[in-house]
């Protein structure tokens, strides 16, 4: 008998605010526990690059104090 493939349904996917301004730079991520997945969002049927939910909070932390 085939192994069947498991359904997985499409992750809520939301544009980061730490995307650029000018629709060029746009980064979409999706929270799916334990992990974060990050792509691109003008390539959305592309590569999507997976991280530990720590890995995106100090990526955000980062990013938030290079603002100050």
């Amino acid at each position: 008998m085939p192994a069947e493939t498991p359904h997985h349904p499409e992750p809520d996917w939301f544009k980061s605010s730490y995307s650029g301004g000018n629709a060029t730079e746009c980064l979409e991520a999706a929270f799916v526990s334990p992990e974060v997945l990050i792509r691109d969002s003008k390539q959305r049927d592309g590569a999507r690059v997976r991280v530990s939910a720590s890995a995106w909070g100090y990526f955000v932390t980062a990013r938030a104090a290079a603002d100050l």
